[in-house]
């Protein structure tokens, strides 16, 4: 059987291209497994999904190596898993070299050892200049002033006359919510952050 495998980081990212090139490689689109989560490991559903079904002879089509995953130690893992334990051949599509098919002898497989070392590190130290670069990218506008994550809520501005009511169970602490539009957990945060001393808080 000939199965592929696809992979992008983010539900954002498209995978379409990837697709295209496992069929032009003769892989049947029922036969294809796609996973939209990171390569950093291989707790992948589809993936997993992909290697129960492997059986001896099949053939595993990849667009590229970092597809397959970005940590250099266990691309080598999986593969060996792969090629050695379940007798599976695989071929990377952008590298021909990587295609264990062909060149069953000792040369064969040394050059495609070798080259398979150098791209699993490739791949993983692209994901770690990724990962540096985002958090430079965090700690210049963190610096500048820019906030991350939801806009806090603002009360309303007879918040503190709600208070006052609601204390005084003149109004009821549903009332309260909707006219703040708070969750009853952000109203007494509110309360705290406002109208408790520092010391209290």
């Amino acid at each position: 059987m000939i199965y592929g495998y696809a992979r992008v980081s983010t539900q954002e990212q498209n995978e379409d291209r990837q697709i295209i090139a496992l069929i032009e490689a003769g892989v049947p689109p029922e036969n294809i497994f796609q996973d939209k989560l990171s390569g950093k490991n291989f707790d992948r559903p589809d993936y997993q999904a992909l290697v129960k079904k492997l059986l001896k002879g099949d053939v595993l089509f990849i667009p590229c190596i970092d597809r397959l995953g970005r940590n250099y130690e266990e691309i080598q893992n999986q593969w060996r898993i792969l090629t050695k334990e379940k007798g599976v051949d695989i071929v990377v599509i952008d590298m021909p070299l990587l295609d264990t098919r062909r060149d069953k002898d000792l040369l064969g497989t040394f050059i495609s050892d070798l080259v398979l070392q150098l791209l699993a590190y490739v791949a993983q130290n692209e994901r770690e200049t990724i990962r540096k670069r985002q958090a430079e990218g965090i700690a210049a506008a963190m610096a500048k002033g820019v906030r991350f994550g939801r806009t806090a809520k603002k009360p309303p501005d007879n918040f503190a006359d709600l208070v006052r009511y609601w204390q005084k169970s003149k109004i009821p602490i549903d009332a309260v919510l909707a006219q703040c539009k708070f969750s009853e957990r952000t109203f007494y945060r509110k309360i705290k952050e406002l109208y408790l001393p520092k010391n209290q808080k």
